[in-house]
């Protein structure tokens, strides 16, 4: 499979927010219920918040292509926090896709976009088995246990887990 990361911008709002529906409603309502995913999909994937999280946040959104398939199979976010530290705030590939290697391939097209990295973190659900899996299989470490309040008496119970690239001396 080859993946190719295409930038994203305002024009591919509506797109991301249906990969968003769909993929959320499938994966993440045995996890935390249809009503907590309806609420944090119309309070983060509404063109408003997309168009925040890359101008005020400096979000870098990319679309996820795989062998020359016309649409889009999934989308990534990250941003800069300084020097060689990036944070992942969104990770997303159709069902049909993963457990075939897209996750890895993807993984590795972002290490080679972000020339100066050294560090990346990232926030998933702590009852999210097999995106904990995946993130252990590609290095990551498991750096905190934190809950976010984000509102109406809904909390994001996450692990924060931390890849750090290998020194090449020895």
């Amino acid at each position: 499979m080859q993946i190719q990361l295409i930038p994203a911008n305002s024009s591919h709002f509506t797109l991301i927010e249906e990969l968003a529906r769909t993929i959320w409603n499938k994966h993440y309502v045995p996890m935390i219920g249809q009503e907590q995913v309806d609420y944090m999909l119309a309070n983060i994937y509404n063109a408003q918040s997309l168009q925040e999280q890359t101008e005020v946040k400096q979000h870098r959104f990319y679309l996820i292509h795989a062998n020359g398939i016309p649409d889009p199979i999934g989308f990534i976010s990250i941003s800069r926090e300084k020097n060689g530290d990036y944070w992942i705030h969104k990770f997303y590939v159709l069902d049909e896709y993963q457990g075939k290697g897209t996750g890895t391939l993807v993984f590795e097209a972002i290490k080679q976009e972000m020339q100066d990295l050294t560090c990346i973190r990232l926030t998933v659900n702590r009852g999210n088995y097999k995106s904990i899996n995946f993130y252990f299989k590609q290095g990551f470490v498991i750096e905190q246990v934190a809950d976010f309040d984000i509102g109406k008496g809904y909390y994001m119970n996450d692990f924060v887990m931390v890849w750090k690239k290998r020194s090449t001396l020895s």
